[in-house]
C-alpha cells in the first residue's frame, strides 16, 4: 500500500528547517553535501551554533547571494558561504583532525540507505555511471558525537531508502542517531526505530509501507506541516 496521495511531502527546503530547528545551542556541526548544506539557512537566531566544512571553515555562514563569488569560500556543496564574526580558516589536517577526534558535536549527512540498526551508506550506489565520492563522510560518520541523515523516504522508483540492511557500500556501521525524510522524523535507538514525527495526513501504516524494516510509534508523534 502507499502513501495517501493528498499527503503533502516535505520539501527540501522544509526538511532542513526542521534539522535547524532541533539543534541545540552551543554546538559545533558539520554539514554534509545535498540538503544538510540548507540548513545554515535556518539556524535559529537565538542559538550559538558554530558550522564546520571539512575543506577548513570553523564558523561558516548562509551564502550571500548579492556578494562576489570568492572560491575561496564555499561550502562541501561547492556552494559560497560567507564567514561569521570570529571565524576561522584551516587546512585539511585541522579540519579532519576535528572530524576524526570526536570534536564535532552533530554531523548532518545525506544518504542513499540507512539501516535498522543505523548503518549508513551515502557514498557510492553501484551504478555503472554513478560516481563514488566519500569525501570525509566515513571520517564524520565516525568521529562525530551524533550523527542526522536528511533524505527522502523512497528512490524515484518508490523503493524504500530506509531497508532492514543496507545494499549499497557503507560508509560506517551503527552511526546514525535520527532520519529527517520528507515524510517523517526517526530515531534509531537499541530498541528498534522509533517515529517521532510524521507529516499531515499520513497514516502509520502508509508510512510503515514505504519502509523496507519495522517501525514503531513514539509514545507522541508530532506532525511536521
Amino acid at each position: 500500500m502507499g502513501a495517501n496521495t493528498m499527503v503533502k511531502k516535505l520539501s527540501r527546503q522544509e526538511i532542513a528547517q526542521r534539522v535547524a530547528g532541533d539543534i541545540p545551542d552551543g554546538y559545533y556541526v558539520n554539514l554534509g553535501i545535498g540538503i544538510p548544506t540548507l540548513v545554515a539557512r535556518y539556524l535559529p537566531d537565538d542559538r550559538d551554533v558554530l558550522l564546520h566544512t571539512e575543506n577548513g571553515i570553523v564558523g561558516m555562514g548562509p551564502g550571500d547571494p548579492d556578494a562576489p563569488l570568492d572560491l575561496d569560500l564555499i561550502n562541501a556543496s561547492k556552494e559560497p558561504v560567507t564567514l561569521i564574526p570570529g571565524s576561522s580558516i584551516t587546512d585539511h589536517v585541522v579540519s579532519f583532525a576535528m572530524m576524526r577526534g570526536g570534536h564535532i558535536d552533530l554531523t548532518i549527512l545525506g544518504a542513499f540507505q540507512v539501516s535498522a540498526s543505523g548503518d549508513l551508506a551515502n557514498w557510492d550506489t553501484g551504478h555503472p555511471e554513478a560516481i563514488p565520492a566519500v569525501g570525509g563522510a566515513m571520517d564524520l560518520a565516525v568521529g562525530a558525537k551524533r550523527v542526522y541523515v536528511t533524505m527522502e523516504h523512497v528512490t524515484r522508483d518508490n523503493a524504500p531508502k530506509i531497508v532492514q540492511q543496507c545494499t549499497y557500500p557503507l560508509t560506517g556501521y551503527g552511526v546514525v542517531d535520527r532520519i529527517y525524510t520528507d515524510l517523517a522524523v526517526i530515531d534509531v535507538t537499541q530498541h528498534g526505530l522509533i517515529v517521532t514525527g510524521m507529516v499531515d495526513g499520513l497514516r502509520f501504516d502508509e508510512l510503515q509501507a514505504l519502509t523496507g524494516t519495522p517501525l514503531t510509534p513514539g509514545d507522541t508523534i508530532a506532525r511536521l506541516n
